[in-house]
C-alpha cells in the first residue's frame, strides 16, 4: 500500500542508525562492507515476485530488461515486446518542442502505462518504469525550477536543504507522471579537468557522501518517515558506479587506476550511504578499472555491490555503455548482463538488443538464473514503489498539477541554495555594495539564463550539440537572471542600476565565465581559462583604469586557472552555475538599507582552486585551498 502525505520541508538531518555490519575475514571482504538497507525483503513482495516470473516467458522476461529512448519507440513497441522501462535522455521530450504543452508529458507517460498494462496476445501487466536525468530539478521541463548544479551544492555543503532540494524536485517530477530520475551522482571529481566536475558534490569523499544521503531521502523518502516511495516520491539512481570521478587526466568514461582498498576509500563512500538509506537503483559507469569496463566488470557488479555490500536492487547500464566492452556493440552484449547489468540502457537499438539476448539465452550464453534474477530485482523495485497498485500515472497524487512546476516555494529553495553556494575568494572593502549606490551590471552573464544553468538544462548541453547555439531565452521559463536580482534589490532601495559602460557608476559588478557544456564536451586540457582577449576581462581593465571598483562574479561549473582575472578584481566571487534563482546573487552581494549585508557568504570552496599554470600532479600549486571562502566581518 502507498502512503500518501502531504509536503513536508524537514529541518533536521535524518539519523540514520549503523549501517554496516562486518564482513568476512578476507582483505576484499573487508574493503566492502555489508551495508543494512532499511527497506528489508517482504516475504509476499518475494512471493508475488515467484509468481509473476512462473507465468512469464523468455521473452516477456528479456523484453523486462530493455529500457529504450522515447523518440526511439512507441506505445504500441512497447507493449508488443513486453518493454520494460523507458527514459527521455537530455534534449528529449514528449513534443518536437522543447516548450510544448506541459501536459504532453503526462499524456505520454499514460500511453506507455496502458500499453504496459495490456494483456492482450497473452501479453502479462507489469508496469512500465520512466527514468530521467532530473539532476538539478525536473530540469528537462521547461518553466521547472533549477537548483544549482551539484558543484554548487558542494560550497553550500547544508544537508538540510538537500534533504528539502529532493523533495522539491520529487514533487516536479511527479507532477509529470514519471517514476524516476538518474540523480544523484555521488562521483567524488579528482581532476577538475574532467567535463562532468560540476555533477560533483566535491573532491572530498565524506562531503560526497553526506549530502548524496540526504538527497537520495529527500527524492525518495525514508521507511522511518512514512514516506518511502509515496506518490510524492520517486525512484532514485546512485550514479556511476564507481570510479568516474578518479580517470586519469579527468578523461571523462576514461581510465581510473588505484588500488581496490583507494577504490572504495575515495570512490565507495557515497554508495554506502546510498544503499544506507535505501537507493533503489544504481547506474554503471562508462569508465574502466585498472583496464576492464565497469559495465562488463563481474567483479565490481556483481561480487561487491550485490553481494559484498548486499544491494537488492536494480543496476541500470549508461547510455550504450555496454557497446564500450570489448566484442560487444549497441546491438549485443552478453558479458554486460552476465556482469550484473540488469536493465541495459539501449535507446535507438533496443530491438535489435533484445532479440539477440533472447538467442543468447537460447544459446546458454547467458543463464537463465542470470535473467531471472535480472527480472526479480527490477519487479522487487517496482512493486516497492507502488506501480502495480497507484494505476495510471494521471491519476496519482500530484500528477497534472502544472502550478507545482516552479511553485514559488520550490523556487525559494532554489534561492536559498544559491545565496549559501556562493563562494568570497577576494574582497578589498568593496562589498557589500550599498543598494543605495549607483551600480553597473554587465558581462556576458549577467543577464543569461543560459550561463546560469550550465548544461543538463533543457537539453544535453545547454545548446545545440552539433551548431553549439546556445539555447533560446524561452526555455528558461520563470528564471531571475543576476541581473534582474540586482536591479530589483538596488532599484527598490533608491539606488539606481545601468547596465552600459559610463564613468559615473560607484561600483561595477561584471558577470562571466564558462559557457555550457555536458559530460566528454567540457573536458579539458588544462585547467586554466584565456581571459587576456575576453571582452569581459577587457572591459574589466578598462573600468579598473577608469577607478571604478570591480566586482567580478565568476560562472561556472569548477575551478578555474584565472589568476589575472582575480587580480584585476576588487572582489571575486565564485557562484557556479546557480541554475533558474539568479536574484539569490544580489541577496548576498547587495546591503540593506543600513548598508548592512542581508545574507552572509557562507560558502566554502568544494574542490581546490588552481594557480594558473597549474597542473593536476600531487604537487600542484593552488591559489585557494579546499573549504576556503571569506566572509564579512560581523
Amino acid at each position: 500500500m502507498r502512503l500518501k502525505v502531504r509536503l513536508k520541508y524537514f529541518g533536521t538531518a535524518l539519523l540514520v542508525g549503523s549501517i554496516l555490519t562486518s564482513c568476512g575475514a578476507s582483505a576484499k571482504d573487508e574493503t566492502w562492507p555489508k551495508v543494512r538497507s532499511p527497506i528489508k525483503q517482504d516475504v509476499q513482495v518475494e512471493s508475488k515476485i515467484d509468481t509473476l516470473l512462473a507465468q512469464m516467458s523468455l521473452e516477456q522476461k528479456v523484453g523486462q530488461m530493455i529500457q529504450a529512448e522515447i523518440k526511439s519507440i512507441s506505445p504500441d513497441d512497447a507493449a508488443k515486446y513486453h518493454i520494460g522501462s523507458i527514459l527521455n535522455g537530455g534534449g528529449s521530450w514528449p513534443t518536437d518542442k522543447a516548450d510544448g504543452p506541459l501536459g504532453a508529458w503526462l499524456s505520454l507517460a499514460n500511453l506507455f502505462y496502458g500499453a504496459s498494462m495490456d494483456t492482450g496476445d497473452d501479453r502479462m501487466a507489469i508496469p512500465i518504469i520512466w527514468g530521467t536525468d532530473a539532476v538539478h530539478g525536473h530540469n528537462n521541463v521547461v518553466g521547472a525550477t533549477v537548483f544549482p548544479h551539484n558543484v554548487g551544492l558542494g560550497a553550500a555543503n547544508n544537508p538540510d536543504l538537500m534533504r528539502d532540494i529532493g523533495t522539491a524536485t520529487a514533487r516536479e517530477i511527479a507532477v509529470t507522471g514519471i517514476d524516476w530520475t538518474f540523480a544523484p551522482t555521488v562521483a567524488v571529481a579528482k581532476d577538475i579537468r574532467w567535463g562532468r566536475t560540476y555533477e560533483s558534490y566535491s573532491q572530498d569523499p565524506k562531503t560526497v557522501a553526506s549530502l548524496a544521503k540526504e538527497m537520495i531521502v529527500g527524492l525518495q523518502g525514508h521507511p522511518s518517515l512514512d514516506n518511502f516511495l509515496s506518490e510524492q516520491k520517486v525512484v532514485v539512481t546512485a550514479k556511476h558506479f564507481i570510479g568516474d570521478g578518479g580517470t586519469l587526466g579527468g578523461d571523462d568514461q576514461g581510465e581510473t587506476t588505484l588500488s581496490e582498498e583507494e577504490l572504495f576509500k575515495t570512490h565507495g563512500q557515497g554508495y554506502v550511504q546510498a544503499l544506507g538509506v535505501g537507493a533503489q537503483t544504481v547506474m554503471a559507469s562508462f569508465n574502466t578499472w585498472n583496464g576492464q569496463k565497469i559495465h562488463g566488470h563481474k567483479y565490481l557488479l556483481t561480487d561487491v555491490l550485490k553481494d559484498k555490500m548486499g544491494f537488492d536492487g536494480f543496476i541500470v547500464g549508461d547510455w550504450n555503455g555496454h557497446g564500450q566492452i570489448p566484442g560487444c556493440s549497441e546491438q549485443s552484449c552478453p558479458q554486460a548482463i552476465n556482469a550484473g547489468i540488469d536493465l541495459v540502457m539501449v535507446p535507438e537499438a533496443w530491438k535489435e538488443f533484445l532479440e539477440n539476448t533472447i538467442r543468447q539465452v537460447k544459446n546458454n550464453e547467458i543463464s537463465i538464473d542470470r535473467i531471472n534474477d535480472a527480472v526479480r530485482r527490477i519487479l522487487r523495485v517496482k512493486i516497492r514503489a507502488g506501480m502495480f497498485e497507484d494505476g495510471k500515472p494521471s491519476a496519482h497524487e500530484l500528477a497534472g498539477r502544472a502550478k507545482l512546476i516552479g511553485h514559488p516555494d520550490h523556487r525559494a529553495i532554489a534561492r536559498q541554495a544559491v545565496r549559501e553556494s556562493l563562494v568570497l575568494l577576494k574582497n578589498d572593502n568593496v562589498l557589500p555594495i550599498s543598494a543605495k549606490s549607483k551600480v553597473m551590471v554587465v558581462g556576458t552573464g549577467s543577464d543569461n539564463p543560459v550561463f546560469q544553468s550550465g548544461g543538463w538544462t533543457v537539453t544535453w548541453q545547454g545548446r545545440h550539440t552539433e551548431t553549439r547555439v546556445l539555447n533560446p531565452r524561452s526555455y528558461y521559463k520563470g528564471h531571475t537572471t543576476i541581473l534582474d536580482g540586482i536591479k530589483a534589490a538596488v532599484e527598490q532601495s533608491g539606488g539606481q542600476v545601468q547596465t552600459n559602460s559610463d564613468d559615473t557608476a560607484d561600483v561595477a559588478i561584471v558577470v562571466f565565465g564558462e559557457e555550457p557544456y555536458a559530460e566528454f564536451d567540457g573536458d579539458l586540457a588544462s585547467t586554466d581559462m584565456s581571459i587576456e582577449a575576453d571582452e569581459n576581462f577587457k572591459l574589466i581593465q578598462s573600468l579598473k583604469a577608469r577607478n571604478i571598483p570591480v566586482v567580478t562574479v565568476f560562472l561556472s561549473g569548477r575551478p578555474r586557472g584565472v589568476d589575472a582575472l582575480i587580480d584585476g578584481s576588487d572582489a571575486f566571487v565564485a557562484a557556479w552555475l546557480p541554475g533558474s534563482e539568479g536574484a539569490g546573487v544580489a541577496d548576498v552581494l547587495i546591503a540593506n538599507n543600513k548598508t548592512k549585508p542581508k545574507y552572509n557568504f557562507t560558502g566554502k570552496l568544494p574542490f581546490d582552486w588552481p594557480t594558473s599554470g597549474a597542473t593536476q600532479a600531487v604537487a600542484s600549486p593552488i591559489k585557494y585551498k579546499f573549504e576556503y571562502g571569506l566572509t564579512y566581518p560581523k
